[in-house]
């Protein structure tokens, strides 16, 4: 009797293995694109932990996707290798959706990953009794992840909004991780715009005095005057055009990271990255992990109210953008999110 058991059981386990096979074929071969490259400014901040939860808890496989991920340590790097051809995709800021338009590239936002930009801006301690606001940056050397990036753009708009010029002060490249440490430590730079888990390690170690933070809501809005949408996975338009189902499923793929990191405690999400990015301390990681959980997105959906706000920080930050006439609504392609 249980050897007959036994046999149905794993006759039953065969069916239920080969219809599971058949389901991931059917899915592969619905793909224009199964083998996909991804660009990214900096993978192990948590600006961008939806793609690391992504790729490291099999969401991209579950849907199909093999995608092989370039971290090229700035966001505006991972957009140039978009437009020059080098990635399919990229997780980046969505500012640059609206910067491509006004230059004549049809980049699209395709599910929103960041709702706030949780960059904070901040002093070395030794000089923050001359440095008090974004008033007296003038002169002073401010680290980002890489000029043109989001890190520079919200460090150059605090300038403007407090009456300086947003060349006023160099922007300098730190890349991110230890390399972003390790310039505020070594005084290489003055001024730090940046994400963390870098800004909870300075913080921690008392490298730093904090002088503006977008990880929250509150924060978010003194600084922009709204809400702020960060990151988000971005595509030229032929491709969303020319592959809607793998497009779809990057997206799904997106979706399901962001319910898991709401899901998830901060010890399982420390858990699911790779070791080097808790920096050697793990306590702190679990810290930085708090204070940026209300930063990721809900539903992957980009509101109006935020769009308009970003569009309205280039206005103020670059001439060319106070009469270029922008469709917002051109954008985003919420084609596969409400799919």
């Amino acid at each position: 009797m249980k050897r007959r058991q036994f046999l149905v059981g794993g006759a039953a386990l065969s069916v239920l293995g080969a219809s599971s096979v058949r389901s991931r074929a059917q899915t592969d071969a619905s793909l224009e694109k199964t083998s996909l490259t991804l660009g990214v400014g900096g993978k192990p901040l948590l600006y961008y932990l939806p793609l690391t939860i992504a790729e490291r808890r099999g969401f991209f496989k579950e849907e199909g996707l093999d995608v092989a991920i370039n971290d090229f340590g700035g966001g505006s790097k991972s957009l140039q290798a978009l437009i020059g051809g080098s990635v399919d995709a990229v997780t980046g800021a969505y500012e640059h959706t609206i910067r491509m338009q006004v230059k004549g590239q049809d980049i699209r936002a395709l599910c929103e990953l960041g709702r706030f930009p949780a960059i904070v801006i901040a002093v070395r301690k030794e000089l923050a009794d001359k440095i008090k606001s974004s008033a007296d940056f003038a002169g002073y050397k401010i680290g980002v992840t890489a000029p043109g990036s989001s890190t520079a753009l919200t460090a150059q708009y605090a300038m403007v909004k407090a009456g300086l010029k947003a060349n006023d002060a160099p922007l300098i490249g730190i890349g991110g991780g230890a390399s972003a440490v390790a310039a505020i430590k070594q005084g290489q730079v003055d001024i730090i715009s940046h994400l963390d888990p870098v800004i909870a390690k300075l913080e921690s170690d008392g490298d730093i005095e904090v002088l503006i933070d977008t990880r929250t809501e509150a924060g978010t809005r003194a600084l922009f005057g709204g809400s702020n949408p960060a990151a988000v996975l971005y595509v030229k338009k032929e491709f969303a055009d020319e592959n809607p189902n793998t497009s779809r499923a990057l997206v799904k793929a997106f979706v399901k990271s962001l319910k898991w990191i709401h899901d998830a405690s901060p010890e399982e999400i420390a858990d699911a990255v790779p070791v080097e990015y808790l920096l050697g301390d793990k306590p702190l990681y679990l810290k930085a992990v708090k204070s940026s959980l209300p930063t990721y997105s809900l539903d992957g959906v980009l509101t109006m109210e935020g769009m308009q706000s970003v569009l309205n920080t280039l206005k103020t930050l670059d001439p060319q953008f106070a009469q270029a006439d922008v469709d917002l609504a051109a954008t985003f392609d919420d084609r596969f999110i409400q799919g």
